[in-house]
């Protein structure tokens, strides 16, 4: 991979060491691709968390009830669940800067759509575009991470991780906060013309710094275009795309949809273990337990969390009474209280300890959800949004980090861009639970139906964590490399 901002010094990799360059100390990660890393990533965070507050105003001026502007949120993570592992995968193959750049052209497409769109029909294309266009930053990130790792022979680079995972909670701060003051100044068309200077600043950054692939181009494209398993591709859409459309209306009249869901799921499974170059490599994933049980948890961790960010958000707003630019505010202390955990514990390799403290501060939110009505005061949804906060900066840390220690190599980005699809597979359950549990309008009612949901997915993510070997063995392994000899050779984490 060439600089990009001109060539460097480098020496061929010693495996198990760092790399060295004339006897000298080992290279240092290019923090020149830093910024393009954080803005490519942090896109698809502040378009989920802007519109948790203009859901309201959409529906009022649309005519519309919390059971169809649920798609907003819905149709945003079914592009994104699909586009993710996709994108990743052309990433491993490709290269990160083609695809970035490609990707982040057409979030600016859709903050034009969304400004202008004149029904929800086409409010919703637009979300759909959006999910589509913030589907290569989290990957390339990832990406991009693996290779400098491999060039500088730092195999843990927990600063730069760290630093990803506050980026995406700072935004997160941001859009509740955001989007109310966009909506009070604009209106909630606001909150989609963000994503025009938004795009634009993404593709300045990486046309300036991603690096661009070495060798040379038509070989490496024919080769590249040889591994791209389409029929794969197409089999893991259909799949994808007929599962959650049943998730959206759960109705005896959709009973073909988990037909279809079943029957591509099988010629998918057979495609993928027939073929030579699998789109994704089942047969080793089949192998990697510990990765299967990381995606596993996020997917039922983030349904809680975005059970919590929409349906909270809609009753603060309905149930409560509040202003979209207050219910964005009650939100605060919960993106702030998870920044500053990530900023506190990011360097700490226990994973373990991070899943089970977040377990647990979900399991106490949910249950303090429960006391509120109509009349709570605002500090005690302040309280609820803090407890949340806990909870919010640890299990992202914990999950990315996951990822990053059990994923093969060479398959990086499209392993980081599986763990975005089962996390948008929550946030699709998530989305289905609340619409179900408000129906016409966000009342209290409906708010204790949605925590009770919340309570039960907030167990089995404990459950799945406590009854995990692969976390036990590597938290007897992190104890065991910090009580050894400095010399030992660091061992990975999974």
């Amino acid at each position: 991979m060439s600089d990009p901002g001109g060539p460097r010094p480098s020496a061929d990799p010693v495996p198990g060491g760092p790399k060295e360059t004339s006897g000298g100390p080992a290279e240092r990660f290019d923090r020149r691709l830093i910024p393009p890393m954080i803005v490519g990533s942090v896109l698809n965070p502040i378009n989920s968390t802007i519109v948790a507050v203009a859901l309201v105003p959409i529906g009022v001026a649309f005519g519309a009830p919390p059971s169809q502007t649920a798609w907003l949120v819905s149709a945003l993570y079914l592009a994104t669940a699909l586009g993710q592992p996709v994108v990743g995968r052309l990433i491993d193959l490709f290269g990160p800067r083609r695809l970035f750049l490609l990707s982040t052209s057409l979030v600016g497409i859709a903050g034009l759509a969304g400004t202008f769109a004149p029904n929800l029909g086409v409010l919703i294309g637009a979300r759909v575009l959006l999910g589509f266009g913030t589907c290569a930053g989290y990957p390339a990130a990832m990406s991009l991470l693996r290779s400098e790792a491999e060039r500088t022979g730092d195999d843990s680079p927990a600063g730069v991780l760290t630093m990803l995972a506050i980026a995406g909670q700072t935004i997160a701060v941001i859009g509740p906060s955001l989007g109310g003051l966009l909506i009070g100044v604009g209106g909630w068309r606001a909150t989609f013309a963000l994503n025009i200077p938004l795009a634009a600043v993404a593709l300045l950054l990486g046309a300036l710094r991603l690096p661009r692939p070495t060798g040379p181009r038509p070989s490496r494209g024919r080769r590249a275009a040889a591994e791209l398993d389409l029929p794969g591709m197409a089999l893991f859409a259909a799949t994808l795309v007929a599962l959650l459309l049943f998730l959206m209306n759960p109705h005896p009249s959709t009973w073909y949809l988990p037909v279809v869901t079943v029957a591509a799921a099988a010629a998918f499974t057979l495609r993928e273990l027939r073929t030579g170059v699998p789109f994704i490599d089942l047969r080793v994933l089949r192998g990697n337990t510990p990765l299967l049980a990381t995606y596993a948890r996020g997917l039922v961790a983030y349904t809680v969390s975005y059970a919590f960010l929409y349906g909270f958000t809609q009753w603060a707003e309905e149930g409560r009474g509040l202003s979209p630019s207050q219910a964005g505010l009650v939100q605060l202390p919960l993106f702030l209280v998870g920044i500053g955990i990530s900023a506190l514990t990011g360097r700490r390799r226990s994973i373990l300890g991070k899943l089970v403290v977040g377990a647990t501060g979900q399991l106490v939110a949910c249950a303090l959800i429960l006391l509120l009505g109509a009349a709570s005061p605002v500090w005690l949804l302040l309280v609820v949004a803090l407890v949340f906060g806990v909870p919010q900066g640890l299990n992202n840390l914990a999950l990315q980090n996951s990822v990053y220690q059990q994923a093969d190599h060479a398959r990086m980005g499209s392993s980081a861009g599986l763990l975005r699809t089962f996390i948008y597979l929550g946030s699709m359950i998530a989305s289905v639970a609340t619409a179900s549990a408000f129906g016409q309008h966000a009342d209290t009612a409906g708010l204790h139906h949605l925590a009770w949901f919340m309570l039960g997915a907030g167990v089995w993510f404990l459950l799945l964590t406590l009854f995990d070997r692969g976390l036990r063995r590597a938290a007897a392994d992190a104890t065991s490399e910090r009580q050894g000899p400095a010399s030992r050779p660091r061992r990975r984490l999974f």
